[in-house]
């Protein structure tokens, strides 16, 4: 284990969040288009506290998802500020919680607050740790050409390159042809 679990499931679910953008998503389109999207994507993460379901939440969650994916893409002491300006933001207070089937971890919200702000607090608590232990190098973007997705290289080597195995083949069978050509 690189990260703890908590944090590698906060970085887990920054790169689900973000690879639901166009041009980085499975389908190439905007797979958070409604609140029935999203709802699915929080409890496929078992996401818990307030949900309020609507286009506004919608509209904050496609926003708190642009502002993670840049952070993603941050050298290491532009990211410290932009998590300190995240917490600062959110005046987040972190606690140790205990719910459902998951044992202790930090929480830094309330789980009454907006779920975009949440998301967010959550995202910056996970990047404390990615920064704390240098290990930036551990956030990536897909090396496909034709793909915006990004994941969190938790492998032993850290020698992962792609987001998923559907790019892996298809770079693999893009080069196949190309040696063959």
């Amino acid at each position: 284990m690189i990260f703890t679990h908590d944090t590698e499931a906060g970085l887990a679910f920054v790169a689900a969040l973000a690879d639901t953008a166009p041009g980085a998503s499975d389908s190439g389109d905007d797979e958070l288009g409604d609140p029935a999207q999203l709802a699915r994507l929080l409890d496929t993460w078992k996401y818990s506290g307030r949900r309020d379901g609507d286009e506004r939440e919608l509209a904050e969650v496609r926003d708190a998802r642009t502002r993670l994916r840049g952070l993603w893409l941050l050298e290491r002491d532009d990211a410290a500020a932009a998590v300190n300006d995240l917490l600062a933001e959110a005046r987040a207070l972190p606690r140790l919680v205990r719910h459902d089937d998951i044992d202790w971890h930090i929480h830094a919200t309330e789980p009454d607050a907006p779920l975009s702000r949440r998301i967010l607090v959550e995202a910056a608590m996970a990047f404390v740790d990615v920064i704390r232990y240098d290990r930036m190098d551990r956030l990536r973007e897909c090396d496909a050409e034709d793909c915006e997705g990004i994941f969190v290289d938790l492998s032993k080597n850290a020698s992962r390159r792609f987001c998923s195995t559907r790019c892996g083949n298809r770079m693999a069978v893009r080069a196949y042809r190309a040696r063959t050509a």
